[in-house]
C-alpha cells in the first residue's frame, strides 16, 4: 500500500505528495500544495476597568477573528460595540443590525452604523458568547455573533459587514457612549486565523 508523503518548511508550505498507486484504476491522486494559516489566541484581558478593551496587533495574513467574551458587564445603561480597525479604530461606516430577545417574547433590534452594536443596555448585563469577523473581500469584513446573559433570561447579537481604509490590524469592544460606561465585570480574548 502506498503511502503519502508530507513534507513543510518554516514558512508555513506544505506539500502533500500522493505516490502513484499500482493497479488503481478508479481513483488519480494529485499533489497539493497550500499554506497552513495557525489559529492563534490572544492575551485574555481582565474586562474589570477602562471604557474600552484594545486587541491591537493582529497580523495582516489573518481572514477571521473571533472575540469571545465571559461574564462581561459595564457599569451603565449604554449600548455594547464592536468595532475593527486599519492603523486606528474606525466608528462610522458599519451597516448592521443588533438584537436582544427575552423570554417573554420581546424583541429589540437597532441598526448601527459606529460599530457592530449589541442592544445590552443595562448595567445588570453580564454576557458570555463570541462575535466572529470574517474577511469577505479586499477590506471587507462581515460580522455575526451571539451573546447569552446569565443575569437574566435574555440573547443578544449582532450582524453586518465594514469596508474598511486598509488592512485590518486592530478590535476594540467599548458601548455606544464611549467615555461614559465602564467595564466592571469579565474576561475578553480573541483568536485569529
Amino acid at each position: 500500500m502506498a503511502s503519502l508523503v508530507l513534507s513543510g518548511d518554516t514558512s508555513g508550505s506544505v506539500t502533500i505528495a500522493a505516490p502513484a498507486v499500482a493497479g488503481s484504476t478508479t481513483q488519480t491522486l494529485v499533489n497539493v500544495t497550500g499554506t497552513l494559516a495557525p489559529i492563534v489566541s490572544g492575551t485574555a484581558q481582565a474586562s474589570t476597568s477602562g471604557t474600552s478593551i484594545d486587541f491591537t496587533g493582529i497580523p495582516l495574513w489573518v481572514k477571521r477573528v473571533t472575540v469571545m467574551l465571559q461574564g462581561v458587564s459595564t457599569s451603565g445603561t449604554s449600548n455594547w460595540l464592536f468595532q475593527l480597525g486599519a492603523g486606528s479604530v474606525t466608528t462610522s461606516g458599519y451597516l448592521g443590525t443588533g438584537y436582544r430577545a427575552a423570554n417573554a417574547g420581546s424583541w429589540v433590534n437597532i441598526a448601527f452604523t459606529t460599530g457592530f452594536g449589541v442592544p445590552f443596555d443595562t448595567g445588570a448585563a453580564i454576557a458570555s458568547g463570541h462575535i466572529v469577523f470574517t474577511l469577505i473581500s479586499g477590506n471587507t469584513w462581515v460580522a455575526s455573533g451571539m451573546l447569552s446573559r446569565s443575569d437574566t433570561t435574555v440573547m443578544g447579537g449582532t450582524g453586518g459587514y465594514i469596508a474598511l481604509g486598509g488592512t485590518l490590524d486592530r478590535v476594540r469592544i467599548t458601548t455606544v457612549a464611549p467615555g461614559t460606561d465602564t467595564f466592571d465585570a469579565g474576561t475578553i480574548n480573541i483568536l485569529y486565523e
